[in-house]
C-alpha cells in the first residue's frame, strides 16, 4: 500500500491531519492506530472517562521507580483507541497563558501566531465574551450541562478569598477562577474524532487502518519512506511520514527506528539512522496532588451511577453523568515572584482518587492542585525495544515547594464560609495534614499524574533540539513530529487544546509550497 501521507496515530491531532490534509482530493492520506473503534458508551457518557482506564481503550503504562515519590511506579493511562486521549480525558478545553507560547521563543509559535489556530478549532456554544473563542471550528466548546450544587460553592469560594473571576478562561491570561469549558455538545463528549476525523471518513482519499501497531518507521537512507506496523506489513508515504503518535508514542518509535542517541540506540540493539541525542529526554508532566473532604450534604457525584441517573442521561443526555469531574477551576500564583500561574486548582464534587479507580466510601469533595511549570525533566528511553517513562518528579525542590503552597490554597478554599454548608472533615487518605512537611509527604506518598506529558521531541531552532519550527526531524528527509511531544515547556492549562492547535499549525505547514515534497 502507498499514499502521498502516512500518519501515524488518531489520537488529538492524527484526527487534525487525517481531516486537513485529506481535504486535498489530490492527494491521498492514511491514518494508523493502534487502537480500535471508540464506540463505547463510557466514551459518549462525559463520567464514564475513568471506567476506560487500564482497559483496552488505554495504553496503560507505568513509570519507572520514583526516588521523590516514594520509590512508587506511577500509573499513566493515554488513549489507544480511536481519538486518542481525547476519547478518554475530562474533556477541559483550556489553552493555557500568553506566556506559555511566547516562553518558547521559536519563530512562528508565539502567542499572537498560534491564537488564530485554537479559534479555527473552536465552536463556542453559548457565551463568547470579547471573541475570545473561535465560532465556526468543528470542535466544540460549551459550559457544562448540568455543573453540581457544590461547584457554585467553590466559585463563591474563590471569590471570598479574593482571587479574580474570569469572564472566559481562555483569554491571554487565565490567572483567576471559571467554571470549566469542555468539549461537549448537548452532554455528550466531542472528541476529536467526533469533529475532525468522521467528517472526513468519506472522502475517498482518507484511509483509516485501526489494530495496527507501528513498529517502526522504514528509512531508505536518511530518508522516512514509511511504517511497518504489527505483523511485518510495510505502508509506503510518497511524500512524508507524519508522527502524531504522542509524548511517549512518537519518541520511542523514532528511537526504535534508529533516531536518537547513538549510545542509547547501540544498547538496546537498534542499528542506528540518525544520531539525535534529545529524542526522549525533557519529558515534563502536571504532578497532581489534592484535598478531599467529607460533604455534609448527599449532593455529589458519589450517587452519580443510579439508574434514575442513568435514564436520565440516555433520555435527556441531562443530569450528573454530562459532568467532567472537574467542573471548575482556578489558576493562582504562589508567589508574586511567579510570572504567571504556577498552581491550578480543580474543583470535583466527590472524591476522586486513585485516578477515580478507588469506589468512593461515603460522599466528598475534591480540591486537585497542579504544578503548572515543573523544573523537573525526565525522559523517555529504551529497554531492548520496550519503553521506558521515567519523569523524575519531584527531583528539582522548587516543585515541592510550588505543590505545598497549592495544597495549603486548597485547604483555605475548604475553610471558606461559602464551602461551610458542604465541607466537612478530611476524607480518607487524606488525614488532614498541615506542616509543609507533612504537606510535602502527602505529595510523595499519594501524587499522580494529570496526565500531560510533553516535550520528548523538543521543537527548537537550536541543532539539538529534535524537530525544527516546521516539525521536520532533523537530519532525516520526509519525517515530521506534530503532537504535543514538540512543546517545549507545558501551557499552564490543559494539552488537549495545543494537541490541537500544533494539529492545525503542522496542517498548514506541510501544506505550505514545499512544504510536504514527493519522494525523488
Amino acid at each position: 500500500m502507498e499514499y502521498d501521507y502516512v500518519i501515524v496515530g488518531a489520537g488529538s491531532a492524527g484526527c487534525v491531519l487525517a481531516n486537513r490534509l485529506s481535504a486535498d482530493p489530490g492527494v491521498s492520506v492514511a491514518l494508523v492506530e493502534a487502537g480500535g473503534r471508540d464506540d463505547k458508551l463510557e466514551i459518549r457518557m462525559p463520567a464514564g472517562f475513568a471506567k476506560l482506564f487500564k482497559t483496552a481503550y488505554d495504553w496503560n503504562y507505568t513509570t519507572a521507580k520514583q526516588p521523590e515519590m516514594s520509590g512508587r511506579e506511577l500509573y499513566w493511562p493515554r488513549g489507544r483507541v480511536i481519538g486518542g486521549s481525547s476519547s478518554i480525558n475530562a474533556q477541559m478545553w483550556v489553552r493555557g497563558h500568553r506566556l506559555d507560547y511566547d516562553q518558547w521563543a521559536v519563530p512562528g509559535w508565539s502567542y499572537e501566531e498560534v491564537l488564530p489556530y485554537f479559534k479555527r478549532a473552536e465552536r463556542r456554544a453559548g457565551s463568547n465574551r470579547g471573541g475570545v473563542y473561535g465560532e465556526a471550528g468543528p470542535l466544540y466548546v460549551s459550559e457544562l450541562r448540568s455543573p453540581n450544587i457544590t461547584t457554585a460553592a467553590f466559585l463563591r469560594a474563590c471569590a471570598e478569598l479574593g482571587l479574580h473571576r474570569l469572564d472566559e478562561l481562555n483569554g491571554p491570561s487565565n490567572e483567576g477562577y471559571s467554571p470549566t469549558p469542555v468539549n461537549q455538545n448537548r452532554g455528550r463528549r466531542w472528541s476529536a474524532a467526533d469533529a475532525y476525523l468522521r467528517p472526513a471518513l468519506k472522502r475517498s482519499n482518507l484511509t483509516v487502518i485501526t489494530g495496527a501497531t507501528v513498529d517502526r518507521v522504514v528509512f531508505d537512507g536518511t530518508r522516512a519512506t514509511g511504517i511497518e506496523h504489527s505483523g511485518g506489513a510495510q505502508i509506503r508515504a510518497r511524500r512524508e511520514v507524519i508522527l502524531a503518535a504522542g509524548a511517549i508514542g512518537s519518541p520511542h518509535l523514532l528511537m526504535r527506528s534508529g533516531v536518537g542517541a547513538a549510545d542509547e540506540l547501540r544498547d538496546a540493539g537498534v542499528a542506528l539512522v540518525r544520531d539525535l541525542p534529545e529524542v526522549g529526554k525533557n519529558l515534563q508532566d502536571h504532578l497532581s496532588s489534592g484535598v478531599f473532604v467529607q460533604c455534609r450534604q448527599p449532593v455529589t457525584l458519589t450517587k452519580a451511577e443510579s439508574i434514575g441517573n442513568l435514564l436520565r442521561y440516555i433520555v435527556l443526555r441531562s443530569g450528573m453523568l454530562t459532568t467532567n469531574v472537574g467542573e471548575a477551576v482556578a489558576f493562582v500564583r504562589t508567589s508574586p515572584r511567579e510570572p504567571a500561574p504556577d498552581i491550578e486548582l480543580i474543583f470535583a464534587p466527590g472524591p476522586f482518587i486513585d485516578h477515580g479507580l478507588t469506589p468512593p466510601t461515603g460522599h466528598g469533595l475534591t480540591v486537585g492542585v497542579i504544578l503548572l511549570q515543573p523544573e523537573s525533566r525526565g525522559r523517555v528511553g529504551l529497554n531492548g525495544r520496550d519503553v521506558v517513562i521515567d519523569p523524575a518528579y519531584l527531583s528539582r525542590e522548587a516543585d515541592v515547594r510550588r505543590l505545598v503552597a497549592g495544597l495549603k490554597t486548597a485547604r483555605q478554599i475548604f475553610a471558606t464560609a461559602a464551602m461551610k454548608p458542604y465541607a466537612g472533615g478530611p476524607m480518607p487518605p487524606y488525614q488532614g495534614q498541615e506542616s509543609d512537611d507533612e504537606l510535602a509527604q502527602w505529595v510523595r506518598e499519594r501524587g499522580e499524574t494529570l496526565y500531560h506529558p510533553v516535550g520528548t521531541c523538543r521543537m527548537g531552532t537550536d541543532e539539538e533540539s529534535v524537530v525544527d519550527p516546521e516539525l521536520r526531524v532533523r537530519g532525516v528527509e520526509g519525517l515530521r513530529v506534530v503532537d504535543v511531544s514538540i512543546m517545549p515547556t507545558p501551557n499552564r492549562g490543559h494539552t488537549h487544546a495545543p494537541a490541537i492547535m500544533i494539529g492545525e499549525k503542522g496542517a498548514d505547514l506541510i501544506l505550505a509550497p514545499g512544504g510536504g515534497r514527493e519522494r525523488p
